[in-house]
């Protein structure tokens, strides 16, 4: 998708404004502007290909400085974004990032992914859960399939241990309701290594009791 000249300036004022927070609050370890580019604004544009375009309602879990979240909303502004992020200082930034770049339809929600997904406002309400660098896929699937609808999809972002990830993430994705679509290899150039997409059809309901209680999902994993 071609990036239009007010997009862009949206893009580069994100980028700024992450570096000068960067500087305070320690949002991110990437500091360097070439590498914030690479590693997190092109990293996330790579997943916008595989955003279903008849699907509009997304929640991004674990979404740190944003990433890949409020690029993705720059990208298609039609977007109705939900930003999921358990430190209160990336909250913050989140915030300052909406109202600076003037975003609409953004939520930011200041707590755990095992909590979001049991309220009745977020449970299974969702055409798209994405989550990028987040948790072992195991986890991530527990945080993420309970917030799909039936016939939405989950999509984790991951590196080159993504094809073990998935055998293991077998049990739980099966589970809570899942069905493995694919596998997406992406390459970033600037970066030696692949990146991937797994994509996770929901195919039925999650049963009520996933997910479990915080801090579980990563203390014994499904």
């Amino acid at each position: 998708m071609p990036v239009t000249p007010a997009q862009q300036a949206q893009l580069d004022t994100y980028k700024t404004e992450l570096l000068v927070w960067n500087q305070v609050h320690n949002l991110t370890a990437i500091r360097d502007p070439q590498d914030a580019e690479l590693k997190h604004f092109q990293d996330s544009l790579t997943v916008l290909p595989y955003l279903p375009a008849n699907m509009s309602h997304i929640i991004d879990v674990g979404t740190g400085a944003g990433f890949p979240g409020l690029v993705l909303k720059i990208m298609r502004p039609e977007l109705t974004l939900t930003l999921v992020e358990s430190v209160g200082k990336k909250c913050k930034f989140l915030q300052h990032m909406v109202e600076t770049l003037q975003l609409k339809d953004v939520v930011i929600l200041n707590e755990r992914a095992e909590a979001v997904g049991q309220l009745a406002d977020h449970r299974e309400a969702y055409d798209v859960a994405i989550a990028r660098a987040c948790a072992h896929l195991p986890v991530l699937t527990e945080y993420l399939l309970p917030l799909v609808t039936v016939g939405g999809q989950m999509l984790a972002m991951k590196g080159g241990s993504a094809t073990r990830e998935v055998a293991e993430a077998q049990t739980a994705i099966e589970l809570l309701g899942g069905a493995v679509q694919d596998v997406i290899t992406i390459s970033l150039a600037g970066l030696p290594d692949p990146r991937y997409v797994v994509r996770i059809n929901k195919q039925s309901a999650t049963p009520s009791k996933y997910p479990r209680r915080v801090g579980k999902p990563t203390k014994k994993p499904l």
